[in-house]
């Protein structure tokens, strides 16, 4: 018998999507307590500076942005040391994350505060940048929402470089967590069922999403969310892809369902518009020549849900 669950001769899915392309050495099972001051005092240490959802950048004519600093470039910008986090090793040397207060929207006429989608969708870092972004960001998120124990509500220290936060009082062991989302797209063999929420861009139709639920698997939370916001029925539910979302810390998790029937009853209270839509429009709005609609951004894990659908159906 033949081995063939890895044979795939196509490239894996999730390497193509928005913040999925770091390529830092997490280096998990050596972070100890004082990793994170080890690798400020590094000269090679490089810095990411986050605050308010935005990051800042050099920029510097028509060259891609900088997005990363040195330890006195990052203390004279305002950056909380003490706060930081090591994300791990690239070939470089060190990188740390450390929040900064941003109060503008830059520092000087070449550093400039951007908010995270705008970089992704901009393309002002490269792929491996963004990356880092999303694991930097998703974590300093986590530590500004935890500074205090939820079982006895006391201060709590980080500890682990950024990996663990620990009750001053009782002790109990806080680690950053990842929240899970089911995104789908409902399929037969000729149409696809598209939504779009009220606070989408006009035009914009995307896959369905939602939280994955405890105690819920992924197929589970797939046929669930699919029913509770279109009133169809799925039957076979296949993983494609997933993509860091650091809005705050989530994992899109990107499955194709399988539509059993096909009369939609969107629920409007979460949906401002749910239908189905033919392979030949929807190929139209991916490629930009629908008169006024369109898919999102090719950095989206939804677009690519969608396209490998799409072009999957016309091969």
């Amino acid at each position: 018998m033949t081995f063939r669950l890895f044979d795939s001769p196509q490239a894996e899915p999730s390497q193509f999507v928005g913040f999925a392309g770091n390529v830092i050495d997490r280096q998990a099972e050596k972070r100890s307590d004082d990793s994170t001051g080890t690798a400020l005092a590094d000269p090679s240490v490089r810095l990411l500076l986050m605050g308010s959802g935005r990051i800042l950048l050099r920029f510097n004519g028509d060259a891609a942005a900088a997005c990363y600093f040195g330890v006195d470039e990052a203390v004279r910008l305002g950056a909380d040391l003490a706060g930081a986090v090591l994300l791990g090793m690239s070939p470089e040397g060190p990188v740390v994350a450390a929040p900064v207060v941003i109060e503008e929207e830059g520092a000087s006429e070449t550093i400039k505060a951007v908010d995270y989608r705008s970089v992704y969708m901009q393309g002002l870092v490269d792929r491996g940048a963004l990356g880092s972004l999303a694991q930097g960001a998703s974590l300093l998120a986590w530590h500004a929402n935890h500074g205090f124990c939820g079982k006895c509500g006391q201060p709590t220290a980080m500890r682990a470089g950024g990996y663990k936060r620990v009750c001053t009082a009782c002790a109990a062991e806080h680690f950053p967590r990842t929240d899970p989302v089911a995104i789908m797209l409902t399929v037969s063999k000729e149409r696809c069922i598209l939504g779009r929420g009220r606070h989408f861009t006009p035009g914009m139709y995307s896959a369905l999403a939602g939280f994955i639920e405890p105690g819920e698997t992924i197929e589970n939370a797939v046929r669930r969310e699919t029913f509770e916001e279109a009133g169809i029925r799925l039957g076979r539910v296949v993983y494609h892809a997933s993509q860091p979302w650091p809005f705050p810390y989530s994992l899109m998790i990107g499955c194709f369902g399988e539509a059993l029937n096909e009369d939609i009853h969107p629920d409007f209270a979460e949906l401002e518009d749910c239908r189905w839509f033919e392979r030949k429009e929807v190929l139209s709005m991916l490629d930009k020549t629908h008169p006024t609609l369109f898919t999102p951004p090719p950095g989206a894990i939804a677009h690519h849900l969608i396209r490998a659908w799409a072009e999957a159906v016309a091969a």
